[in-house]
């Protein structure tokens, strides 16, 4: 089995030890570096290309949000970017997201916390509890301009099924509660989600829910 590959990027050295002695211990997960500041961040993703990237926000030389920017305009990049952050719902949590941030993980987080953390985003689900991604990316997007043109126009690649599920995962449903919503097999839901993420150019299912705000395919409500 494959371990994933962890870049932990943090000013403070003993968070950054912290952090590598924690995910070492765990299966299947191995740290492939450290960063002191945002630039060696956006290097050393560059030259190791780790699965994820755990990315503290306030940092020298450059911030956590620009390096998560630098990382994820890299062509054909696959690396994912989970924002380290002391409060849970502060403004730069939106700008990481809009940055091209896959989710976001408090920094008291448990051993155990950590690693599902690594290993959910490593694998391209939703980071948060449906009821709190529906929360967070309503806010943010009620915090956006509005609907983009050319990124509405880019719903015209998907079939009328794939636009469905798309709006089901904004919604935060997991595969299997979509699966049962529109009575279809789990594996079938999963294709669809992966042919969303190849067409519309998106990492993970957390850049599908955004885009899914972004162009009004879906609008918050009761937030």
């Amino acid at each position: 089995m494959t371990s994933i590959r962890v870049l932990i990027a943090d000013d403070q050295a003993m968070v950054r030890q912290g952090f590598t002695v924690l995910l070492d211990a765990e299966p299947g997960i191995e740290v492939a570096g450290q960063a002191a500041n945002g630039l060696e961040a956006v290097a050393m993703a560059a030259e190791l290309n780790p699965d994820v990237v755990l990315m503290d926000v306030r940092m020298p030389e450059l911030g956590g949000i620009e390096a998560t920017r630098r990382i994820a305009a890299r062509t054909g990049t696959t690396v994912k970017v989970l924002i380290l952050t002391t409060f849970d719902l502060d403004d730069y949590v939106y700008e990481a997201l809009r940055a091209g941030a896959s989710g976001f993980l408090l920094k008291d987080a448990s051993a155990a916390e950590l690693a599902q953390a690594v290993r959910v985003v490593a694998a391209g689900d939703a980071l948060l509890a449906p009821a709190v991604t529906r929360r967070l990316i309503a806010e943010f997007a009620r915090l956006s301009a509005g609907p983009r043109p050319p990124m509405k126009e880019r719903l015209g690649d998907l079939t009328e099924r794939e636009t469905e599920v798309l709006a089901l995962v904004a919604q935060g449903l997991s595969n299997a509660e979509i699966a049962a919503g529109l009575v279809v097999a789990e594996q079938t839901v999963k294709t669809h989600v992966s042919r969303i993420l190849v067409k519309l150019g998106l990492r993970d299912r957390t850049q599908a829910a955004v885009f899914a705000y972004e162009t009004g395919l879906v609008r918050p409500s009761g937030y």
